[in-house]
C-alpha cells in the first residue's frame, strides 16, 4: 500500500472511533454559528459597509477559520497518542519518508475540514439564508486547505518538540485563545483601537478570515487581500518547513 494512503487510512479510522473527535471536527463549529451568529443577530444591530446580511453572515468566515484551527489541533495532538503508545517510533522505522508521514496526516487533516466547510456553508446557505456566493466556491475551498495545512504544521512543530502532553494542552490552549481573539473572527477591526489593530493585522487568523469572508460574502479590497493571501502562503511554507525538520530530528 502507499505510504500516503496508508497514513490517511489509519487516521480515518483513529477518528472513527472516538465519537468526541468527529463532533469537535464536523459540528463544534457549525454549532457556534447556530447558537452565536443567530443570538447576536437578533440581540444586536449590526452592519457592515458593502456586506451582505446580518452577523451569521459575517460571522460564518469566523467559524470557518474558528474549524480549521481546532481540526489542525486535534489532529497534531495524535502525535502524543502515537508517543504513548509506542506507534509512533515505529512508525518512523517503515519503508516510508518523514515527508510522507507529515504530508499524509495533513492530507487527512485537509480532508476533514473541506467537509466540515461543505456542511457549515451548505446549512448556512439553506437554514440561515447567508447569502454565499456560489461563484467564489474554489477561491473557500483552497483557503480552506491552505489555511488547514498551515495551522497543522504549526502545531505539529510545539507537537514535535513539547514532550509532556499537558504542556502541549497549555500552549495550543494559550493560542486557541490569543489567536482567535486577537484576530478578525468576531468583530471588525476598523472601530477597535488602532494597538488592537496593529496586533490583529499580524495575526494569521486575521489573514485566512479575511480571505474566508471575501470568498463567502465578496467582503473586502482585493489589493489587501491578496498580500493577506501570500503572507499566509509563507506562513504555512515556513512552518512546513520546520515541522518536517523538527520530525526529521527524532
Amino acid at each position: 500500500m502507499d505510504p500516503l494512503i496508508a497514513i490517511i487510512a489509519r487516521e480515518a479510522k483513529i477518528r472513527a472511533t472516538n465519537v468526541t473527535f468527529i463532533f469537535w471536527d464536523l459540528l463544534y463549529p457549525l454549532a457556534n454559528l447556530l447558537i452565536f451568529g443567530m443570538a447576536l443577530s437578533r440581540t444586536i444591530e449590526f452592519r457592515v459597509p458593502g456586506m451582505p446580511g446580518d452577523y451569521t453572515a459575517f460571522f460564518l468566515a469566523g467559524v470557518l477559520g474558528m474549524a480549521s484551527f481546532s481540526i489542525a489541533s486535534n489532529t497534531a495532538w495524535s502525535f502524543f497518542l502515537d508517543r504513548d503508545n509506542g506507534i509512533f517510533y515505529e512508525m518512523l522505522t517503515y519503508p516510508m519518508s518523514r515527508m510522507q508521514y507529515l504530508v499524509g496526516k495533513v492530507l487527512f487533516n485537509v480532508f476533514v475540514a473541506l467537509l466540515q466547510a461543505v456542511l457549515t456553508v451548505s446549512l448556512a446557505a439553506w437554514l440561515l439564508e447567508v447569502p454565499v456566493r456560489v461563484d467564489r466556491l474554489p477561491l473557500l475551498a483552497a483557503t480552506v486547505s491552505v489555511g488547514t495545512a498551515g495551522w497543522f504544521f504549526l502545531y505539529a512543530i510545539f507537537a514535535l518538540r513539547i514532550r509532556r502532553n499537558d504542556a502541549f494542552n497549555a500552549v495550543t490552549s494559550v493560542f486557541y485563545f490569543v489567536f482567535l481573539w486577537v484576530s478578525s473572527m468576531f468583530y471588525p477591526l476598523e472601530p477597535l483601537p488602532a494597538a488592537f489593530r496593529y496586533l490583529a493585522y499580524a495575526n494569521p487568523v486575521t489573514w485566512q478570515v479575511d480571505v474566508f469572508r471575501y470568498a463567502t460574502l465578496g467582503l473586502g479590497q482585493p489589493s489587501r487581500l491578496l498580500m493577506e493571501a501570500v503572507a499566509f502562503c509563507v506562513f504555512a511554507l515556513v512552518a512546513f518547513w520546520y515541522a518536517l525538520r523538527c520530525l526529521q530530528q527524532e
